[in-house]
């Protein structure tokens, strides 16, 4: 028990560490935003919506979490400008819950469904191939058996980039030559991966928007061809988004959810950026579960998202 909780505050550590530059901005903002103030009133409230627009929450979930504040402040009166961050972390997470449908166990998919498939999409950039990386070393910690698919044959560094991480981790990785066709590879690794009795099968993929309708019918196909081996491939449609870029990963969101059947999120790349209320956006509006968040740039610094930590985190003063 004592090793677990050991490993629990090493995590909690390492995620304040990852949210600082956010942390950071936000409480120079809030700060402000109750100078002079002894209770949380209607220009304390109007104050606090500009900082978590700012902060990239972005504003429909910035006016969910106002409109919950209003109440509580409406139902206890005169609450004092010292409780509003404990009252923001609670709305927050309360808000977070309303859209968890149910606990995350990997341990638990592969009991269902083995081999338990996953399929990463993302842009070009957003560290799509090095989550890869650090989730099939996280599985295998694990003591499970993982596969890599490299379906990203539109770009040879791609491939080569993730037959990198395949020799780092000492996973097996099915992969052909630049230009070959993607769901040929993605038969392939999951042919593999049957016959060798893998846990856990990731499958890397094109990271393209410029052409949504493309994009959907190569994803289709890629899931049509898998299915051909194991019926209901992918389990996991998980897509990867830099949350540096802020307003631009709601974009992307939008785009990606909308081409193909996403199901899972990992938002990169915290550790640089200041922007980190996107992971609160990005969940609430989606209603797509973020399952990890990637927090600094050691091989497991990749953590499964935790959202009473992650909001302590970033209110944390």
């Amino acid at each position: 028990m004592a090793l677990f909780g050991l490993f629990n505050k090493k995590k909690k550590e390492t995620l304040d560490k990852g949210l600082e530059k956010t942390r950071k901005s936000v409480f120079s903002k809030l700060a402000h935003v109750v100078a002079g103030k002894s209770t949380v009133d209607a220009e304390v409230l109007d104050n606090l919506e500009e900082v978590l627009v700012t902060s990239d929450v972005g504003v429909e979930t910035t006016l969910k979490i106002i409109e919950r504040i209003e109440a509580r402040v409406a139902k206890d009166k005169y609450l004092g400008t010292s409780e509003l961050n404990g009252i923001l972390k609670d709305e927050t997470v309360a808000l977070l819950n309303e859209n968890e449908n149910g606990e995350y166990s990997i341990e638990e998919k592969v009991k269902a469904k083995k081999p338990y498939v996953i399929m990463v999409v993302g842009v070009n950039g957003v560290g799509k191939t090095t989550t890869i990386g650090k989730l099939a070393n996280k599985f295998k910690t694990v003591g499970m058996k993982v596969m890599l698919g490299a379906a990203d044959t539109f770009r040879a560094a791609a491939i080569e980039q993730l037959k990198i991480w395949s020799d780092r981790v000492g996973v097996p990785i099915t992969a052909q030559h630049m230009g070959a066709d993607p769901a040929s590879v993605a038969f392939d690794t999951v042919t593999a991966a049957v016959a060798q009795d893998a846990d856990v099968v990731i499958i890397d993929t094109a990271g393209r928007l410029h052409n949504k309708s493309h994009l959907m019918d190569e994803l289709s196909k890629i899931k049509r061809v898998m299915q051909k081996v194991v019926d209901d491939a992918p389990h996991e449609i998980m897509l990867v988004l830099d949350a540096s870029t802020g307003q631009n990963a709601f974009e992307q969101a939008k785009q990606f959810i909308a081409a193909t059947e996403v199901n899972a999120l990992a938002l990169t790349k915290l550790d640089g950026t200041a922007k980190g209320g996107v992971v609160i956006g990005v969940s609430d509006q989606f209603k797509v579960p973020v399952r990890y968040i990637g927090v600094g740039e050691q091989i497991d610094d990749l953590q499964e998202f935790n959202k009473e930590e992650f909001v302590d985190s970033l209110f944390h003063n």
